[in-house]
């Protein structure tokens, strides 16, 4: 039976056997798969897990359901198997189906696809292993690490460093350093990083007008700003601008690899032509723009759901947000000011204990999702992956050294790791696999999988501190 259920494993990626072989050890195709989701999910049926590995600074779950059908019921169709998979148990809610049973019936062609998983199925198995076992030491440098992202295709992992260092390493030949760049004219740290569609050319950019191209695809290992190689410098500035120097937040390629698209501290969003090598547009942002009301406080960041419709913004109010573009308005509530009896920083100070249970009287957001806290560093945010899971949790860094994972739907906090001794200012999840890294503040650069290729976790040599809480 065990040879018939697993000859197909092509289809599978690598860590799936590893998950397979427990259970029982006599019973049919139907036994073995409510056996599995016994295993996989009864020990947390009905447990509360509110205030479990909160923040330091006392804050617990406290999301919005999301009640709105729309991308409720996309998120069902993108991560849920087929109906003849479910099985559904007298007296008790409805389980997952297991891993096993979805295999055992894509042998007996249950959803008559000829064999074959559907992308909701390859959705609904690989949502269910998180990448949450470790963490595996990567790299550990001297200075704070500000950005972290896979290529599109997950083959390279790209990281910035305040100290003027980015790495860029090859995930497929074990994290080897590709490309260690030392870059140039640096203002504060590295905003933020590009990489472009063909894999060619690395963009990053600081608090400076000026965005810097490398060569990735050049045969040289060390790259050190003008003096092992050329990084030419782009210009963002203009005469408009009366010699006033602004700072870049963001820069990406175009899809098509031709321009770059960068956010300010102007307060505008520019695009640069790199054929014409010079600035084509520049737009001043928030004056005649859509408006969507709900936070509190200052955005650090967004995310785009890719849909047209949905994206995600973290905010200095310590709540992630989910927000429908359809219900933006033309111009902001006449009265939108929420009356405020305390002063802040987020850059030094805590949260007041007294603005957390404040709510926007105009609140747009779809729904909310409280746990993590986003001071000091403007904390990044993510849907978890579209090819893997569905896109069905949203992930984040977190002020409290942690990575905290949500269900996209029910709010509940479903992860949180562990490891980290300062701010975890940015994550991200492989593509593809159930792999994500996390970087912090502390230098450390750590690799977190489901269920890991067998070697020991790496216990960081600046600290003996590595744990995980997984519900």
């Amino acid at each position: 039976f065990l040879t018939r259920v697993f000859r197909p494993l092509s289809e599978c990626p690598w860590w799936l056997p590893a998950v397979m072989f427990f259970g029982p050890s006599e019973f049919d195709v139907d036994d073995m798969g409510y056996a599995m989701s016994r295993l996989e999910t009864e020990s947390d049926a009905g447990r509360d897990f509110s205030g479990v590995g909160s923040s330091s600074s006392g804050s617990h779950i406290s999301s919005e359901h999301l009640d709105h059908d729309d991308i409720n019921q996309i998120t069902k169709l993108k991560s849920s198997p087929h109906q003849r998979y479910s099985r559904v148990v007298p007296g008790r809610h409805e389980l997952p189906v297991s891993t096993v049973r979805m295999l055992a019936g894509r042998e007996s062609n249950f959803s008559g696809r000829g064999g074959r998983f559907s992308a909701a199925d390859c959705c609904h198995m690989l949502s269910r292993y998180l990448p949450v076992k470790g963490p595996w030491l990567v790299d550990q440098m001297n200075s704070r690490a500000y950005v972290s992202q896979f290529s599109t295709d997950g083959s390279l992992f790209i990281a910035g460093f305040q100290g003027s260092h980015i790495r860029i390493y090859n995930v497929e030949k074990g994290w080897k350093v590709q490309k260690d760049i030392l870059a140039k004219s640096l203002r504060w740290t590295v905003t933020d990083t590009s990489l472009s569609p063909d894999q060619r050319n690395l963009v990053y950019a600081s608090m400076s007008p000026m965005v810097h191209i490398v060569d990735v695809g050049s045969g040289t290992t060390e790259s050190h700003a003008n003096v092992t190689e050329i990084h030419d410098g782009l210009d963002f500035s203009s005469d408009e601008d009366g010699g006033y120097s602004f700072g870049i937040f963001s820069v990406k390629f175009s899809t098509d690899g031709r321009e770059l698209v960068a956010g300010s501290s102007d307060e505008s969003i520019y695009v640069y032509d790199l054929e014409a090598n010079k600035v084509s547009l520049r737009t001043v942002a928030h004056t005649a723009a859509g408006v969507l009301v709900g936070h509190l406080e200052g955005v650090t960041f967004i995310d785009s759901r890719g849909d047209g419709r949905y994206f995600i913004s973290n905010g200095k109010d310590q709540t992630i947000k989910l927000w429908d573009i359809r219900k933006m308005s033309s111009t902001p509530p006449a009265k939108h000011d929420v009356i405020r009896n305390y002063e802040w920083d987020y850059r030094w100070m805590e949260y007041p204990p007294e603005a957390r249970d404040l709510k926007h009287p105009f609140d747009q957001s779809v729904a909310t999702y409280k746990g993590h806290s986003v001071l000091r560093t403007l904390i990044r945010c993510y849907f978890s992956p579209s090819h893997s899971t569905g896109q069905k949790y949203i992930y984040t860094g977190s002020n409290d050294s942690s990575v905290y994972i949500y269900d996209l739907v029910s709010g509940d906090k479903v992860a949180v790791l562990k490891h980290h001794s300062s701010p975890v200012r940015d994550c991200n999840w492989h593509p593809h696999y159930p792999t994500l890294i996390s970087s912090s503040w502390d230098g450390d650069l750590v690799k977190w999988e489901f269920p890991g290729r067998g070697e020991a976790p790496i216990t960081s040599k600046k600290r003996v501190r590595r744990r995980h809480l997984y519900y």
